[in-house]
């Protein structure tokens, strides 16, 4: 291997761990909290927000067909930031934002509602959600 291949081997591992390690931190994580329209109070109680296997899934959402989806993570200083998105065949796609510091996650929900006949367009729906490490 050439000098400079070993440069970039190297390189691209050093940028590569801090997220690997980010996503590490989170996966096997169950936190428990709330979810409620932006400005709005509490709309669904004690639903489990579940880390695992590199997926990122709320048990509220089951409901409405919104399968697991895959997350991604990157550190920022004591906490980690993630992205997330699931989709349901029927009601659209949810896109999921947050941050993890300590034991609580806390962030925002943006449910795309899938376009219909009657409504081609559909505005986006923003929730907000805050959970604890259970």
């Amino acid at each position: 291997m050439k000098t400079w291949q070993r440069w970039v081997a190297g390189a691209t591992l050093a940028l590569a761990a801090p997220l690997a390690l980010a996503q590490e931190a989170l996966d096997g994580r169950k936190f428990v909290g709330d979810i409620g329209p932006k400005g709005k109070g509490v709309e669904d109680a004690n639903v489990v927000f579940t880390f695992a296997g590199g997926t990122f899934r709320s048990s509220v959402c089951d409901q409405y067909g919104f399968d697991r989806g895959a997350y991604a993570t990157t550190k920022d200083g004591e906490a980690i930031r993630f992205e997330a998105k699931t989709v349901s065949p029927e009601w659209g796609t949810n896109h999921w934002t947050g941050t993890v510091k300590g034991d609580v996650m806390e962030g925002v929900l943006v449910w795309q509602r899938k376009p219909s006949f009657f409504r081609p367009n559909p505005e986006p729906v923003e929730k907000w959600f805050k959970a604890k490490l259970q």
